[in-house]
């Protein structure tokens, strides 16, 4: 080495040891009874914020409940309209097909006239 870069690197030297001691007193951990002190107080503090956060998700699950029985509801008394719908159709093919079915027992009979036409909807 030059001594011109012997220089640099000695001051480089000294500075990274320098910032590395500030570093290692800034981070260390603290003293046994410091961090338990410590600790207790976060978890307390994080005990208050979420007793404080029970009474909003104790509300927010009612809210959510009560939605869904309206939901459910909604649901139940639409599904019976439907029901009844259908139960309604189901009548009237019947009715449709009975007639249907007379009509072609009628033509069957000896010396009856043979349908025009029957109609299958």
């Amino acid at each position: 080495m030059s001594t011109d870069n012997s220089g640099d690197f000695l001051a480089g030297l000294f500075l990274g040891a320098l910032l590395g001691a500030a570093a290692a007193l800034l981070l260390a951990p603290a003293p046994g009874e410091d961090l338990r002190k410590r600790i207790g107080e976060r978890s307390k503090d994080v005990r208050i914020r979420a007793g404080g956060r029970t009474c909003t998700v104790e509300e927010l699950s009612g809210a959510i409940s009560s939605r869904g029985h309206v939901l459910i509801d909604r649901g139940r008394a639409r599904l019976q309209e439907v029901v009844a719908e259908g139960r309604q159709a189901a009548a009237r093919k019947k009715e449709e097909l009975m007639a249907q079915l007379e009509e072609a027992q009628a033509a069957a009979r000896p010396g009856a006239q043979p349908p025009t036409e029957i109609e299958l909807t």
